[in-house]
């Protein structure tokens, strides 16, 4: 009965401090999106960049900008891992190998955050903060970009301009993630997380052998790292390692930090399209489908199948931190794998068939309840998109959304969008099933291994970056599979996202009349979730089959 009363206690005080975020943070990322002044310290990047602030792109310039700055950070990140050796704070550390080199740029370019090395006997003090911290900040500032263009493409006229890749970029960085990232790297240190420059404690464990620890700067690092929906460890047990989370207020601050920008990003929505009440309902299709998600998972995991010693003690504890238990455990499982975020206090591949057959389920729905920072919001409003199109079919009229008519064109980038990540991550994981190098990596056979592969190329498609563990992932074949598919899937999307505003932005609005339909009231809410549920259904549906679903069967 307490771990219930604290378990409802705790999702409370979670709903309850992101409503009272909701108004103040939408509208102040509003203001970001749509500020005409530079600071000075904004200047001075767009003149050491050769940018000029004041002028507007055209989508194909706008994409052009995101890709360029992307290429460069992977080039980049990936020779400061290959000469970390020679690089200061490097722990004796040697240089990463070439293909995983190659998985860890991409992952972090990409805001995936797929990890397939332990944090702390890799990776130097200064790769971490220099090389793995910068992309949290930038590769989060890019999805909100993306975001920022898909938005102008509703609310412009007559153009092709969605803004300029490089201010969105530097104002979402400096104005948003950094101060945020800045306050709450103080919150975590003063709740217990570490943040030094030390090099190894060599410590006694409880069965009396010995353990080499690294200290490191990891709040700095904790915090951009959910702020931003990117995951990445500093250490290998993540967040459930004691030095990044150490107690049950750190874990709720952190799950608040992951799901913030994501769930406030609808108010910021409703205030550049003039309209507050479209994005209510956004956030209402978001809430319901994360409900539903925390309310399945953590039944399953309390009320699990079972004759284990963790099942008599009251669920399926194994693979979860004493000082967390199943409720936080759950939580948190659902709230990173409904963002695209890495981040994990427990071991999802020990879950209940049914608990990690929904954590699949959640990244297979796009991340889009809240979903990544800046992806979340226009993958659910490409969905959004469709499910007016559907609506507009059943009634005979040319559909409209926000005043913007949705033609052919438009309806060809927002298909275009919905089928990249399902191809990518069915195509990888049935490559992976169908050679037998891939297939001498899972450690588990059937139904179960077979998840640990669709968990691994859903999280690098949606790039999320969380792991089914059970998979040595660290191989040739899957650094360089998982790296590409992380690229695809990031990068792809973002091509039809921006034609689609391009397109939007091109059109004139077309006025309000009787047969418009409304996409503020309930009716649309329940349209766009069942619309979002029958097109993950209809798509993954098969592979769920083989995987979770077989083994609950079992």
């Amino acid at each position: 009965m307490n771990d219930t009363l604290a378990g409802w206690l705790q999702i409370l005080l979670l709903v309850l401090a992101l409503a009272l975020t909701f108004r103040p943070l939408g509208d102040h990322i509003a203001r970001v999106l749509t500020g005409t002044r530079h600071t000075k310290a904004e200047r001075l990047i767009y003149r050491a960049a050769g940018v000029h602030g004041d002028i507007d792109q055209t989508w194909p310039v706008y994409l052009r900008g995101v890709l360029a700055f992307s290429l460069v950070s992977t080039l980049f990140l990936y020779g400061f891992l290959r000469v970390q050796n020679l690089l200061p704070l490097s722990l004796g550390r040697g240089p990463v190998t070439p293909d995983l080199s190659f998985t860890t740029a991409a992952s972090f370019v990409t805001n995936t955050n797929w990890q397939s090395y332990a944090g702390e006997s890799t990776m130097g003090h200064l790769v971490q903060m220099a090389g793995l911290a910068v992309q949290n900040f930038v590769s989060a500032a890019v999805g909100i970009s993306v975001l920022a263009a898909l938005l102008r493409g509703f609310t412009r006229q007559s153009t092709g301009r969605v803004g300029n890749f490089w201010v969105d970029l530097t104002r979402i960085v400096v104005r948003l993630l950094l101060p945020l990232s800045f306050v709450f790297a103080i919150v975590l240190v003063a709740s217990g997380v570490i943040q030094n420059f030390h090099g190894f404690h060599d410590l006694t464990t409880l069965a009396g052998g010995h353990q080499s620890i690294p200290g490191g700067p990891v709040a700095s690092q904790e915090a951009i790292k959910e702020l931003g929906t990117n995951g990445g460890g500093f250490y290998n047990a993540n967040s459930a390692h004691p030095f990044e989370n150490p107690t049950a207020l750190t874990n709720l601050i952190e799950i608040y930090l992951l799901l913030v920008i994501a769930v406030c990003l609808p108010r910021t929505f409703g205030a550049l399209v003039g309209d507050r009440r479209q994005g209510y309902a956004v956030i209402a299709v978001m809430a319901l489908l994360w409900a539903a998600s925390v309310a399945l998972v953590t039944a399953n995991e309390l009320h699990s199948v079972s004759s284990t010693a963790g099942h008599a003690a009251g669920g399926m504890a194994e693979g979860k931190e004493q000082r967390f238990g199943i409720w936080s455990s759950a939580l948190f499982a659902v709230s990173t794998t409904l963002t695209s975020c890495g981040a994990v206090n427990s071991a999802h591949d020990s879950y209940t068939p049914g608990g990690g057959g929904m954590t699949i389920f959640n990244m297979m729905l796009g991340e889009i309840a809240p979903g990544g920072t800046g992806s979340g919001l226009y993958g659910i409003l490409i969905l959004a998109v469709v499910a007016v199109f559907v609506a507009g079919l059943m009634v005979g009229r040319t559909p409209e959304y926000l005043g913007k008519k949705l033609r052919g064109r438009e309806m060809k980038f927002a298909s275009l969008y919905l089928l990249t990540t399902p191809l990518t991550v069915l195509v990888g994981a049935g490559l992976a099933m169908a050679f037998p190098g891939p297939r001498a990596a899972m450690l588990n056979t059937g139904p179960h291994g077979f998840s640990e592969v669709l968990y691994a190329f859903a999280s690098a498609a949606n790039n999320n970056g969380s792991a089914f563990a059970g998979l040595s992932a660290d191989t040739v074949w899957y650094n360089t599979a998982l790296g590409l598919v992380m690229l695809i899937g990031r990068f792809l999307p973002m091509v039809f996202v921006l034609a689609l505003a391009g397109s939007l932005a091109g059109q004139q609005p077309v006025p309000v009349t009787a047969g418009t339909l409304p996409t503020h009231r309930p009716q649309f809410v329940g349209l766009l979730t069942g619309v979002i549920l029958i097109v993950v259904g209809l798509t993954y549906f098969p592979a769920l089959a083989l995987g979770p679903l077989a083994e609950g069967l079992h």
